[in-house]
């Protein structure tokens, strides 16, 4: 069975609900999922995944969390050839750079050679219905890089 790492950063529940999301829809694909918060876990750790998903949010005007800086240093890395990688988070329309966090680890990734298995999803705020629907067929998208 593959397996599915997402490491999340989440300060008021948001981001760690989208995480939930995604774990979910890739559990109903017959994919097992570790979800583990960023200060609990290295980069390393995804060595060990088939896809390495990182669900995080955008801090004020486009900062990464600070509980997340070391994980992303961590990240460009890590040699992730083989892997498949997407990119979920949420953030606050109200600043310019929406999600800026989530375009960040996309070019991390990019670094490890991993394959990108999906477009990346940016949640305003809390996710809703339409975002419930993303998050799904982003699993579902990235499940299917793996054949």
């Amino acid at each position: 069975m593959a397996l599915a790492k997402i490491v999340y950063a989440s300060l008021t529940g948001n981001t760690e609900e989208i995480a939930d999301i995604v774990a979910e829809a890739l559990e109903n694909l017959d994919i097992e999922v570790e979800q583990e918060e960023c200060s609990q876990v290295d980069a390393s750790d995804f060595s060990d995944a088939d896809i390495c998903i990182i669900a995080t949010y955008t801090y004020g005007d486009g900062e990464l969390p600070d509980e997340i800086v070391d994980f992303y240093e961590e990240l460009q890395e890590v040699d992730l050839k083989g892997k498949v990688y997407g990119v979920v988070g949420s953030g606050d329309t109200f600043y310019e750079l929406f999600c800026q966090s989530v375009d960040d680890f996309e070019a991390a990734f990019e670094k490890t050679g991993a394959t990108k298995g999906a477009t990346a999803v940016k949640v305003d705020l809390a996710a809703e219905e339409d975002d419930i629907v993303n998050l799904e067929a982003f699993a579902k998208e990235i499940a299917a890089k793996l054949n």
